[in-house]
């Protein structure tokens, strides 16, 4: 699934960087996608251990590279993705927002293949239900919460960030969008899907998915009215 979702984003960015007004060209996809896969990949990971895992990593700090017993935190994902970016925008010498706002409406594909990724899986469910489309899960009914953070994350993600950016936005727009949304669907779903940690962190129906996406919700309105406060001389490019 990752490497389906990597391809994805090859060829979305690919097919963008040929456009007029792309920061970059088409030859220099493949180093914008390697740097991403290793801010997925080490944020991922590394995240998982500090968010979620913090007890077994003070265990045993070497369960850090035990990649095979699974566990990977979109949040840390994010944030690696986030500091590649900055990386590769330094190197290329190009402003920082110029190149998420160019990967930002691809990364919903990376997104689906994930979630479709803990469905087979059998990961990630969600809580007991008696809707017409539960899945049975250990005897019991449950809310398929991997095929609706899919749907939400992934495709609908998708199409509002390639239909958003269609026209010039001013620049911290699209990720400004991506940030605000993915942070408002993760909130939602958190409530029909079973803690990753097994417990809430308070009131019922607190989790550590709702606390790390508030952050998210608030930068993405931060940057929607950084991007259109500012004089409207520099547009993103189109998507």
């Amino acid at each position: 699934m990752y490497v389906l979702g990597f391809v994805a984003t090859w060829f979305g960015l690919r097919w963008r960087a040929k456009k007029p007004g792309s920061p970059v060209s088409p030859s220099e996809v493949e180093d914008l996608v390697f740097y991403g896969a290793i801010g997925v990949f080490a944020g991922g990971r590394i995240g998982y251990m500090l968010l979620y895992n913090l007890a077994g990593l003070f265990d045993n700090p070497i369960s850090l590279f035990f990649v095979w017993e699974g566990g990977m935190s979109f949040h840390g994902g994010l944030l690696g993705v986030l500091i590649a970016m900055g990386f590769y925008a330094r190197r290329r010498q190009l402003p920082y927002f110029a190149v998420t706002d160019l990967i930002a409406p691809w990364v919903p594909t990376g997104l689906f293949f994930g979630r479709v990724g803990n469905f087979i899986n059998g990961e990630l469910w969600g809580k007991v239900t008696d809707v017409p489309w539960a899945i049975v899960y250990q005897g019991e009914a449950v809310h398929p919460s991997q095929l609706y953070e899919a749907a939400l994350e992934g495709v609908i993600l998708f199409i509002v960030l390639i239909g958003f950016s269609a026209r010039p936005r001013p620049r911290m727009a699209v990720s400004g969008i991506f940030l605000l949304l993915y942070g408002v669907f993760r909130i939602g779903i958190e409530f029909i899907r079973i803690p990753d940690s097994g417990e809430y962190l308070a009131w019922g129906w607190l989790t550590y998915g709702q606390l790390y996406s508030s952050p998210m919700v608030l930068a993405g309105i931060v940057l929607l009215v950084l991007a259109y406060r500012r004089p409207q001389t520099e547009l993103a490019p189109r998507s």
